[in-house]
């Protein structure tokens, strides 16, 4: 179906129009309307279209959370370019290689990164850059050419299929994998978000994820927006601001995960905070345990919970609040415009009572992988996005998510394969082979434990493997911890078996 509005780029000056006057964004140091939106996005356009940017260019972000990120957002869909975000947690050889991968002309960055964007600028194709801050002699100060340009007021017409972002996946073998997403793909994701959520024009929503994230856009920020109601977007999660900010700015909604939910219940001012502005706190990235969904039921929380992957854009499955007590620990049901079936080993359709992968069809599916036709074409075989996950369908058709075909784990919201870390670590010079599993972490839900077998009369401690990854891996991708063994167990062709691996060291070290 072809929609003229399903553009990103036509949702803020429409929103614009319907209420310049209602507070989009609140941060500690300001607030904009719609119309500051709309007047900065418009001039931001105008800077990158003088810059040279033009539909189908990527234009990178390497930024902190704040209002620039939505200027830059929609001054892409406004243009037809292509939004890059680069999470800031990654080493500097992942942001690089991203970059070069995507091909981006432009990047729009904190000053903070400076000295990482100067690491790899002269080795990828970068040919302007925008910094928010204080600017280098080689940089266009953010602040400064924005009132200083030309701007662009009207919209591309962008169709529905035309690729609004590319968001970077941890590659399964070591490789990340830019999924293409649409507007289409954003219109069709946000109204699923809409009609499952019951946002309100007078939406209060915090913003404490990443921006860098799907999930950062795709839940609680694009379509409290679409609603005109404000998000209050935040720097980083604090567990006593956020607890301050639900009470004084009286919040209704907010997405997180469930270390930041553990966080917050076990804050001392936890207790005592007034929480009757709360509508509904959505969660991703893992199910919540049941004593936490009861700590906050005691306070009249309720939560709404989900599945959902960035090649999806990135919602799947939805568990209404009402079922979050009797389905517990179940990803929920098929949002409304989203098709969610369990297939078996030959691709036959698995019903209730079955386990299976899952596997998502419908209008919020990406596009494909950025220059990579053979993944896409394997990932979308059949018409269907295969997640890799398996799942077990109750006799209700509330799907659980109970193991990973990719053996992908989850640690503080963020996912990590295995594959990615473990191809770091054989490159130590004193590594022979290692394997890397998902533990349960009280703080993060899951961490990595690397189990590691050393070249014959080399010698590592703990310590130095850690201090190897942590130059070279994203901090959250670093295992916690490292245990040394003889051999990894592997059947006769040489596989390893990861079951077997578990077992032995899956516990308590």
């Amino acid at each position: 179906m072809t929609l003229p509005f399903s553009s990103v780029g036509f949702w803020l000056p429409r929103r614009a129009e319907l209420t310049p006057n209602r507070v989009a964004i609140e941060t500690p140091q300001r607030s904009l309307t719609y119309e500051d939106m709309e007047r900065r996005t418009a001039a931001f356009a105008g800077l990158l279209a003088s810059a040279g940017v033009a539909a189908g260019d990527r234009v990178a972000t390497l930024l902190g959370n704040g209002p620039e990120y939505a200027e830059v957002l929609f001054a892409c869909a406004r243009l037809g370019a292509i939004l890059v975000p680069l999470s800031q947690r990654l080493a500097p050889a992942e942001i690089e290689f991203m970059v070069d991968d995507s091909g981006a002309t432009t990047i729009v960055y904190g000053s903070e990164y400076t000295a990482m964007v100067d690491s790899f600028r002269n080795r990828t194709g970068i040919k302007s850059s925008f910094v928010l801050g204080e600017a280098a002699e080689t940089d266009v100060g953010y602040e400064d050419a924005l009132a200083n340009t030309a701007p662009v007021t009207e919209p591309r017409d962008c169709a529905p299929d035309d690729v609004l972002g590319i968001f970077y996946t941890s590659g399964t073998t070591g490789r990340p994998k830019g999924a293409m997403l649409t507007h289409g793909n954003f219109f069709w994701t946000n109204l699923n978000i809409l009609l499952a959520f019951d946002f309100h024009q007078d939406e209060r929503s915090l913003m404490v994820l990443p921006m860098f994230h799907l999930g950062g856009w795709n839940v609680n920020t694009l379509s409290v927006w679409l609603v005109g109601g404000t998000v209050f977007i935040e720097t980083a999660f604090d567990a006593g601001r956020a607890l301050d900010l639900i009470e004084s700015k009286r919040i209704t909604s907010m997405m997180g995960v469930p270390t930041i939910y553990q966080m917050i219940a076990d804050h001392p001012a936890f207790a005592t905070t007034d929480l009757s502005s709360v509508r509904s706190f959505i969660c991703g990235g893992a199910p919540l345990p049941l004593p936490l969904i009861r700590r906050y039921q005691e306070r009249r929380v309720r939560f709404i919970q989900g599945y959902g992957l960035t090649e999806a854009a990135p919602n799947c499955l939805a568990l209404a609040p009402e079922d979050a007590e009797s389905k517990a620990g179940a990803a929920g049901r098929p949002y409304f415009f989203a098709d969610v079936k369990l297939f078996g080993p030959n691709d036959e359709e698995v019903g209730p009572g079955g386990t299976g992968e899952v596997v998502v069809g419908g209008p919020s599916v990406m596009k494909g992988y950025w220059n990579l036709p053979e993944e896409t074409a394997q990932t979308l075989r059949g018409g269907w996005l295969r997640t890799g996950d398996i799942g077990h369908m109750d006799d209700d058709g509330y799907i659980t998510i109970v193991d990973r075909v990719k053996d992908m784990y989850i640690s503080g919201g963020e996912n990590v394969y295995p594959a990615e870390v473990e191809k770091t670590l054989a490159s130590h010079p004193a590594v022979a082979e290692a394997a890397v599993i998902g533990v349960p972490d009280p703080t993060w839900g899951e961490s990595g434990r690397a189990i590691v077998v050393l070249r014959p009369d080399a010698t590592a401690t703990k310590d130095e493997i850690v201090a190897f990854c942590t130059e070279r891996l994203a901090k959250f991708k670093v295992p916690a911890e490292v245990v040394f063994t003889n051999a990894l167990p592997r059947n006769p062709t040489g596989k390893l078996l990861k079951p077997e691996l578990r077992t032995r060291f899956g516990g308590s070290q």
